[in-house]
């Protein structure tokens, strides 16, 4: 998993997560990737702040980072994923392979699969990312 820093057109930044880089430029020109604050698809990837800042970074610059725990950044992933996919459940696989093969829309979906469906859709050449959901206390 590779995960990149990147930019919508109105330069919201946030950070993608692909299995490399030929399924990120394959899910950017299909304009599969949206920015969680304004849903914009045109994103381009940027510089991470780590490569710019590179190890010489002094102290007093640190402070100007915005720092998000993990679990806050789990939640914001959660929240956007509720927002943003339609929620399949079980035919997951099913739908998948429908959107794949142009018999539905194209569309973010979320849901189950079993260990054998995943190697379905893997054969027939299917991209999907597989996200624990965790529980989160109200």
């Amino acid at each position: 998993m590779i995960i990149y820093d990147l930019k919508c057109k109105k330069n919201h930044k946030f950070e993608g997560w692909f299995k490399d880089r030929s399924n990120f430029e394959q899910q950017q020109k299909g304009r599969l990737i949206t920015c969680p604050v304004c849903g914009g698809s045109d994103v381009d990837m940027v510089p991470s702040t780590v490569a710019i800042m590179g190890k010489d970074l002094k102290e007093s610059k640190r402070g100007d980072l915005t720092e998000v725990s993990g679990m806050k950044m789990l939640q914001m992933l959660n929240e956007y994923i509720n927002k943003h996919f339609d929620n399949v459940g079980e035919k997951f696989a099913e739908v998948a392979l429908k959107i794949h093969r142009g018999d539905e829309e194209r569309r973010n979906i979320k849901g189950t699969t079993t260990p054998r469906e995943e190697e379905a859709l893997r054969e027939e050449g299917v991209d999907f990312v597989k996200i624990p959901v965790p529980k989160f206390d109200s």
